[in-house]
């Protein structure tokens, strides 16, 4: 059965494949844009606290981008924008993404044999009544070791330096090295889908 046709129109704020994906995979339809902030500038010592400042900060850069846009001002359909940020965090220390190969390659040898967790954000807007919220997500992430010669083979396919913390466990090289999840795979890819579904609904209804 086709979906029916969504009283909303969806932006989704981000250019992570792995959201477009998990939110196409939710069933809904949506634009893209990018927010282009300087992440570096935001800090805070606590993860949850820093990726929901940060997915609010490109949520806000997003909102500014569209109320200089004639676009916005023609839709009739109301708009409802997803943010989202993620964090890994290791040994206590947040993680983004890595600066260089060597950083990268230091992060995944750290995970082998040890456990790693990830932080995901969803910031919701409804862009025609003001709401906001924001939430995030936790999941946990045990390995089994990872040989040396894996690592360097994700070094050199280069996914792995664009992605926080370069952890991809769904990766075909990976995912035989994940020992065990506790809390979902889409949330570790940067989007929880139940969390994103609830702040949806929360925001149509506002």
């Amino acid at each position: 059965m086709e979906p029916a046709e969504s009283p909303f129109r969806i932006i989704l704020g981000s250019s992570s494949i792995a959201r477009r994906k998990i939110l196409a995979e939710m069933g809904y339809e949506f634009a893209l844009m990018s927010a282009d902030i300087d992440e570096k500038s935001i800090r805070t010592e606590k993860p949850e606290e820093l990726v929901m400042a940060l997915a609010k900060a490109k949520a806000d850069a997003i909102v500014s981008k569209l109320q200089t846009s004639d676009d916005q001002k023609k839709d009739v359909i109301p708009s409802i924008l997803i943010a989202s940020d993620t964090v890994v965090v290791y040994d206590g220390t947040i993680r983004e993404k890595p600066s260089s190969e060597e950083e990268a390659r230091q992060f995944i040898k750290d995970y082998s044999g040890k456990h790693a967790a990830t932080l995901s954000s969803v910031f919701v807007t409804n862009l025609k009544t003001g709401f906001t919220k924001v939430d995030c997500d936790k999941a946990e992430i045990y390995f089994h070791d990872i040989p040396d010669d894996v690592v360097e083979k994700l070094i050199e396919e280069g996914l792995v330096l664009r992605v926080a913390g370069a952890l991809i466990i769904e990766h075909p090289l990976v995912a035989p090295y994940v020992k065990n999840l506790i809390g979902t795979s889409d949330s570790v890819m940067g989007l929880p889908k139940a969390l994103t579904e609830k702040l949806l609904k929360e925001a149509v209804n506002s």
